[in-house]
This record gives C-alpha cells, sequence and structure tokens, in this order.
C-alpha cells in the first residue's frame, strides 16, 4: 500500500485523539497562548482534544503527565465528546486516553527548558525526522536562531509524541507544515499490528560450499 492508500485509509479510521501539554513556570491556562491554539487547531481539524493542562518546568511532573495520556489510545471514545470540545484545565488522562500528544514550550536550551530532556528518554521509537524538518523550516523564517530549538518526537506505548516550543509562531509552523499533513498517516501506522513471526521458517544460516569455507573469509581474500 503507497503513502496516498495509506492517508485515504487513515481518513476513514478511528478518530484521533489529542492531549495538549503546555510547560511553564510563568504562565496560567488563561494567559497560555500557546496550549489554546493548538486546542483550537486540533478541534478546527476535526481532531478530538481529551485534555488540555499545563505543567511547571519540572521533569518528573512533565513525565507523568504524558504518560499519563500513553497507552490509552484504544479505549472508546468519549460519545459526547466534541472536537476541541475538552474542559480547560480537567486532566482526563483516566478517563480517556490520547493517540497524540502535543507537548509546547521547555524546549530551547535555557537551563528551565527541560521538556525533552524529561520526554526523550520515553520515547521508544524516535520520529528524527520532524526535528530536523521543523528547524529547516524554521531557519528560513528566523535564520541561524533556529538552531537552538530542540523540538523533537517520538513514540510512547503506541502515541506519538510531539514536542514544540511554545510560540504561536512556532506552533502553527509545526501543526500546519509538518505535524498536521501527516498525523492521520503516522497514527495509522502506529495502530498497525506487528506481523507475526513466520513459524514455518526456517532459522537463517551461513552457506558454506562444499570445501567447508568461510564465505565472508573467501570475500575478505579476493578483495587482496
Amino acid at each position: 500500500m503507497g503513502i496516498a492508500e495509506h492517508r485515504a485509509a487513515a481518513q476513514s479510521g478511528p478518530a484521533i485523539r489529542v492531549a495538549v501539554i503546555s510547560v511553564s513556570d510563568t504562565r496560567t491556562l488563561e494567559t497560555d497562548a500557546g496550549g489554546a491554539l493548538l486546542q483550537t487547531l486540533a478541534g478546527q481539524a476535526g481532531l478530538w482534544v481529551v485534555g488540555r493542562e499545563l505543567v511547571p518546568d519540572d521533569p518528573e511532573r512533565i513525565a507523568a503527565c504524558v504518560l499519563g495520556y500513553c497507552g490509552g489510545a484504544g479505549r472508546d471514545a468519549d460519545q459526547n465528546a466534541e472536537p476541541g470540545g475538552a474542559d480547560a484545565g480537567v486532566p482526563l488522562a483516566v478517563a480517556r486516553g490520547a493517540n497524540v500528544i502535543l507537548v509546547t514550550g521547555g524546549t530551547g536550551v535555557a537551563p528551565r527548558d527541560v521538556t525533552v530532556d524529561a520526554i526523550a528518554p520515553l520515547f521508544d521509537r524516535r520520529l528524527d525526522g520532524f526535528g530536523e524538518l521543523f528547524r529547516m523550516l524554521s531557519f528560513a523564517e528566523i535564520g541561524p536562531a533556529a538552531m537552538l530549538s530542540r523540538a523533537c518526537a517520538g513514540t510512547v506505548a503506541g502515541g506519538a509524541v510531539f514536542l514544540i516550543p511554545g510560540s504561536p509562531a512556532a506552533i502553527r509552523l509545526a501543526w500546519e507544515r509538518l505535524i498536521l499533513p501527516e498525523l492521520g498517516h503516522l497514527v495509522s501506522e502506529l495502530r498497525r499490528d506487528p506481523a507475526p513471526p513466520d513459524a514455518g521458517a526456517s532459522p537463517p544460516h551461513h552457506r558454506h560450499d562444499h570445501h567447508g569455507s568461510d564465505p565472508e573469509a573467501d570475500h575478505h581474500s579476493r578483495r587482496r
């Protein structure tokens, strides 16, 4: 199945469930423009926003908040929920898990920027292309300062986690140019069951010639 087919299948699949987590010591939910913007953008895209939270720049609390949303993506969707309709500040992790967790803030190099340090070690797999492309696109807009961003992404317990800066401009860039265009495809891939091992397959073995020689040794001898 090609990329176009994967995207088409993702559009008809189960709803994507999004959690928005803002990291800041100085903002409140009322002054958190970045988190509010992400919630609005996700709702406008027709995604289920299952929670929005604000946590301080504390590695343990950041990790605990993210882990609270992980592993619940397969739960039944709330029949009364509406896209973008999460109650601000109400933790819904216990009741409703998320396929996608958007963490904004704390991705720079200042001493209190600890989001990446808290979450990156939790990644089962890194999505290196996200950070690389984000910095490339940022460079086109703000120049060399783009290298100071440690924005990154990965998977945790079958869900996608994006760590992005807290400024509205950076959020729009990450969301509109990178996250949203591939989100359905990404979630669809993460939902796929792993291929079962082939019970009838023979174990791998090295093939030797009739003289019993080692093919790798023969290869090196021919290269001399």
